[in-house]
């Protein structure tokens, strides 16, 4: 099998983008005050990160070895999906279990918008 270098250099410097984001948000999760800026960091840069390792793998697969394989692309577009979804479902719960806001956040939106949900008659 001869590869062509930039066959291999696509899918490594994908895969390596996709190292750098999930490394970023290891230290995001760190680094952040609260449950819902840690969140954010989760799943944003994880799912961009675990995004471009599998389309890096995709990629390596469909240009070194001529397979598609669709596993990964499953893979791929419910990581894409379910990801985003899931990370909401839980910090709602989190707000709505009255997980406290870091010092520094300044402003509530949902409050307002919980508090009218509440108050209207069923």
């Amino acid at each position: 099998m001869s590869a062509s270098i930039p066959n291999e250099v696509v899918p490594v410097l994908l895969i390596l983008i996709g190292t750098i984001f999930s490394f970023l948000s290891a230290i995001g999760l760190m680094r952040l005050p609260d449950v819902y800026t840690r969140s954010h960091a989760a799943s944003k840069s994880t799912t961009i990160g675990v995004l471009f390792i599998l389309v890096g793998t995709f990629f390596f697969f469909l240009l070194e070895e001529h397979y598609f394989s669709i596993r990964l692309f499953l893979g791929i577009f419910f990581v894409f999906l379910t990801a985003p979804v899931a990370s909401h479902v839980l910090i709602r719960s989190a707000y709505r279990s009255k997980a406290p806001l870091a010092k520094e956040s300044v402003q509530d939106d949902l409050k307002e918008v919980l508090d009218r949900e509440d108050n209207e008659p069923v």
